[in-house]
């Protein structure tokens, strides 16, 4: 699949006279929880030649193909990119931390770790976990059998709060990465190691009985994290001109080589 990746991304280059500079896996692959029918979720970074940016027209910034067999790709272009992560966007940083890396080059991606302190914005990363965790939690139907998916869809933006509380960094992307660092072994832990193992092996759905230390979890932490967050607000530096330089740099790298 890799392969089948690359290609396509070497023909959206041909195709939009662009230069791709980061590729990665986001998703439940990214999480560390795929399931054999999974989609391969395609997240990207590019860059347009010096002329594009030379217009006095607001242009499309966003490329997405239709997902097909399984593929959904999806990039922004270096100046959205740059303008997001100054907001600490999390989708975004979600990107940077992928442990999953399609292709890499130039230096923007190291140039953007080494200064993600600065712009990473807890309280923001915060609010839209718990929002995620809380809408999706709200989907749930209450039966005999519960939906895997939607527990896990509320129960890795839970544990990314949970992590961006204690740590004050931005969570990883890894599920069980996130656990072993703030879970205690216990009914709790085992509980989503099950629900976690049952989804990678195919499983769609658990009796209700299997997972009641989870919900009982889930909806204890929403109302906890919606009281707290409030609290994570702080000072934030200006780095837009750190950015801009940034933006000038890498267009002269990627093309003076093409």
């Amino acid at each position: 699949m890799k392969k089948k990746i690359l290609n396509e991304l070497r023909g959206l280059e041909e195709k939009y006279e662009i230069k791709i500079i980061f590729a990665v896996e986001s998703g439940s692959r990214a999480w560390g929880c795929p399931s054999e029918d999974s989609d391969y979720d395609v997240r990207f970074i590019y860059i347009h030649r010096k002329d594009w940016y030379l217009s006095i027209d607001q242009k499309r910034d966003v490329i997405e193909l239709p997902i097909n067999e399984k593929l959904d790709i999806f990039g922004w272009e270096l100046r959205k990119t740059l303008q997001l992560f100054r907001k600490s966007n999390p989708p975004l940083m979600e990107w940077l931390h992928a442990g999953i890396v399609y292709y890499q080059a130039f230096s923007l991606v190291e140039k953007m770790k080494t200064i993600e302190k600065k712009v990473f914005r807890p309280q923001s990363a915060l609010y839209h976990y718990v929002k995620m965790a809380k809408n999706n939690f709200l989907r749930i139907t209450e039966k005999d059998q519960v939906n895997i998916k939607q527990y896990i869809n509320v129960l890795r933006p839970i544990l990314a709060c949970k992590w961006i509380e204690t740590q004050r960094t931005f969570p990883p992307n890894e599920i069980h990465q996130i656990m072993d660092k703030l879970l205690q072994e216990g009914q709790l832990k085992q509980e989503i190691l099950n629900l976690v193992e049952r989804k990678i092996s195919g499983d769609t759905e658990v009796p209700l009985s299997n997972v009641k230390a989870i919900k009982n979890f889930m909806e204890e932490e929403i109302k906890r994290i919606l009281e707290i967050a409030s609290k994570f607000k702080r000072p934030q530096e200006d780095i837009t001109p750190m950015l801009d330089q940034l933006f000038r740099d890498v267009l002269e790298e990627v093309w003076e080589q093409w």
